[in-house]
């Protein structure tokens, strides 16, 4: 029988994966601005300084060796970038517990230099770089600046820095054991960012478990904070108000301000950061992945707007899968060719290989879970000349081994790019080759499990 035959039976049974409809979910249309990153990021923080924006991150299950760190000049485009520094080998002492890095927090002090505030072993770690992708320069040596015994009973996490107007810096942290019990302290630090100016106080509000947040707004101090179990529907934001940074802290009338809503399938939203651009103020959060899943821990970064109200509460937040303007529009510079995908196979009806042009971070195509050889093609409808590459796979931190193949006719394959013997890490990634084809192709080898490959956007450019 010919290899032509072969090429028509997978070609065919290729489109009949890709024609399969996957459910029609809501954050499932295309163009939706949330999530903003490609990927798997919870308890995300965020700093602008001099025209660039850098979310910090925990990745997804549970933390890592490291934290995710994303760099963007308009708020729609991030590339992802390597930390030297915190790692779980670098961050442990004699009362370090078994957790991963997680929950980081990054500010800029009043002298100039930028300060992290990470937990790593169930303790709070903290670092100093002179830019905010560093190198960062752990402070305290091989000791934490909160060990894990520090309260008893309680967890040493989840430590947020707050610089008030006058340029002083306090540390809000504390969350439960067996996620109840949580506890909030707060103490003001010395001008050296990595010591304590007086006593550490207990400013626990009503309803709090973890992930404290302080915004300051007509001279009073919103204390935010996350409510509930981050793999259940219950995860939630509240907040309180105090006249001091150290309250004491009344929860508002209207709290809580962001709440599941799985009929927009935005499920367990929480462990936030607030930030303001342009006069505006947003919640940076993370929400589930799309379709909820409580056996995969796969939470996704967020933003929407937040609005204090006349009477000085803050209103109710509606999550969206549009986004704010401020993340909107991300191909709008520079349209993408048009395509059609296909696929050797895909994992379930969520997973088609249509999703990989639709512009949404919330949809990915995902090979079967024993594919050998998978792969992944594009069809451009006609010969056209292809001078950019832009891949987004399902973990920016993880290496990956695959080729890139075109064609004028969907039998012969030329290369294109080979990382299959020196594998590939980061996001997007980008090949910068010009082509002229109507087909490209992405091969994984044979011995890549097809449970380990996954993509959330595959774009070529004719510049």
């Amino acid at each position: 029988m010919p290899r032509s035959f072969f090429f028509i039976a997978a070609l065919t049974c290729a489109f009949l994966f890709s024609a399969r409809s996957h459910a029609q979910l809501s954050g499932y249309a295309a163009n939706s601005a949330n999530p903003i990153l490609p990927g798997y990021y919870a308890d995300p923080s965020i700093l602008s300084y001099q025209g660039k924006h850098y979310i910090y991150a925990t990745l997804d299950p549970w933390g890592d060796e490291t934290l995710g760190c994303w760099e963007s000049t308009d708020f729609k485009n991030w590339t992802f970038c390597a930390l030297n520094w915190p790692t779980k080998k670098l961050c442990k002492s004699p009362t370090s517990g078994s957790a991963a890095v997680w929950a980081p927090s990054v500010v800029q002090a009043r002298d100039g230099k930028f300060y992290m505030y990470v937990s790593v072993g169930n303790e709070v770690w903290v670092g100093a770089a002179e830019s905010p992708l560093g190198p960062w320069k752990n402070l305290l040596g091989d000791k934490p600046l909160i060990n894990r015994n520090f309260r008893p009973g309680y967890h040493m996490i989840d430590a947020e820095a707050f610089i008030d107007d006058d340029g002083s810096a306090y540390l809000y942290w504390g969350s439960g054991l067996n996620w109840k019990n949580g506890k909030c302290w707060v103490v003001k630090l010395n001008p050296d960012m990595m010591s304590f100016a007086g006593e550490v106080h207990d400013v626990t509000p009503a309803n709090y478990f973890e992930g404290p947040v302080m915004i300051k707004q007509g001279g009073r101090y919103y204390l935010t904070y996350s409510q509930g179990i981050t793999t259940q529907e219950s995860y939630r934001v509240h907040y309180a108000i105090g006249d001091t940074p150290f309250g004491p802290f009344t929860e508002a009338s209207n709290s809580p301000m962001l709440v599941t809503d799985k009929a927009l399938n935005v499920v367990a939203p929480g462990h936030h950061a607030l930030f303001r651009n342009n006069g505006k103020a947003y919640i940076l959060y993370h929400r589930h992945s799309i379709p909820f899943d409580r056996k995969f821990i796969g939470r996704q970064t967020c933003v929407d707007e937040l609005t204090f109200t006349p009477d000085g509460l803050i209103a109710k937040i509606v999550p969206t899968h549009e986004g704010p303007s401020l993340v909107q529009g991300r191909l709008s510079a520079q349209a993408p060719l048009a395509a059609i995908a296909t696929a050797s196979s895909q994992r379930n009806e969520f997973s088609g290989a249509d999703l990989v042009s639709d512009n949404n971070y919330a949809t990915r195509w995902a090979a079967a879970n024993d594919a050998a050889g998978a792969w992944l093609q594009l069809d451009l409808g006609s010969k056209k000349t292809i001078a950019r590459q832009e891949l987004r796979l399902e973990y920016a931190w993880k290496k990956y081994r695959f080729k890139v193949e075109a064609s004028d006719d969907g039998a012969r394959w030329y290369p294109v790019a080979d990382y299959t013997r020196d594998p590939v890490i980061g996001s997007p990634i980008i090949i910068e080759k010009k082509v002229s084809a109507r087909h490209l192709r992405l091969v994984f080898p044979e011995d890549v499990k097809g449970s380990a490959i996954a993509l959330f956007e595959w774009n070529a450019f004719a510049r």
